[in-house]
């Protein structure tokens, strides 16, 4: 669990992150859960959008994608989110 800090620390690490993760019409899909749980170890950090045509909102999208995947939520800004998940062998950010 983050603390405030940690998220506000997160947070402006993802303000130079581009989206890898694009939310379609399809909503939450098992390709995406996939997708996020390959990136994760890699970046611990991913940046996620939801497209305008999404049934579901960004908040929603990050808290499902997060939940699955076993990561934690960041935040959310307009139709992007940011979720976090600590690589236990090789970490590459330090909170």
């Amino acid at each position: 669990m983050l603390n405030s800090k940690q998220r506000a620390k997160l947070r402006a690490m993802s303000h130079e992150l581009q989206p890898i993760i694009h939310v379609g019409k399809a909503g939450v899909t098992e390709n995406i859960i996939i997708q996020a749980e390959e990136a994760l170890p890699g970046h611990e950090l991913i940046k996620g959008t939801v497209q305008q045509n999404c049934p579901v909102s960004a908040a929603d999208a990050m808290n499902e994608i997060a939940e699955k995947a076993g990561a934690e939520a960041v935040s959310t800004a307009g139709r992007k989110f940011v979720i976090y998940k600590r690589n236990l062998k090789e970490p590459k950010i330090v909170l």
